[in-house]
């Protein structure tokens, strides 16, 4: 069951639901496995479950889905039309490097051969939480990912048109 966290705010009490936020330093081990990092892993186990769709859009990550949230996007797919090439073109990447893990007694993940190669995921890795789901980003190619990508006036104006 999902635990709400209580927050007082100017006398009025908000109540949310958890979500995966932040970021945690990992690593992965020499079987390929990642130990999720203790917070994201008891909010993952006690709202979602141990069973995850591991997979990636552009292969430079891993993205980490519990599997009722995998569950919510494919029915939301299912609805556009089969043909659309936007829908045909992510379930290509999505299943190119997806597979069905599960966390083991010690929460760790083994990450597919073909993802693991492709993202780089050795060694130093970081975890970061996305709401419902986790990135795994090895340490250097995040890095210099935020170096190539920087944050910028127009990302202030279209975030602030979108109300944040």
């Amino acid at each position: 069951m999902a635990r709400l966290v209580s927050v007082e705010i100017c006398g009025l009490k908000w109540s949310k639901r958890r979500v995966f936020r932040g970021n945690a330093p990992a690593r992965i081990d020499e079987k390929g496995r990642l130990k999720v990092p203790n917070g994201f892993r008891s909010l993952l186990e006690g709202k979602y479950g141990r069973e995850l769709f591991l997979t990636s859009l552009t292969g430079e990550s891993v993205r980490v889905y519990p599997m009722p949230v995998w569950i919510e996007l494919e029915q939301r797919l299912g609805a556009v039309p089969s043909a659309h090439p936007a829908r045909l073109r992510f379930l290509d990447r999505v299943n190119y490097f997806g597979q069905v893990g599960e966390l083991d007694a010690q929460g760790r993940v083994l990450i597919p051969v073909r993802l693991r190669e492709a993202a780089s995921m050795n060694g130093e890795v970081d975890v970061l939480g996305q709401f419902n789901y986790l990135d795994v980003w090895n340490h250097d190619r995040f890095l210099s990912k935020l170096q190539r990508e920087p944050y910028t006036d127009d990302d202030a104006r279209a975030l602030s048109e979108l109300g944040i």
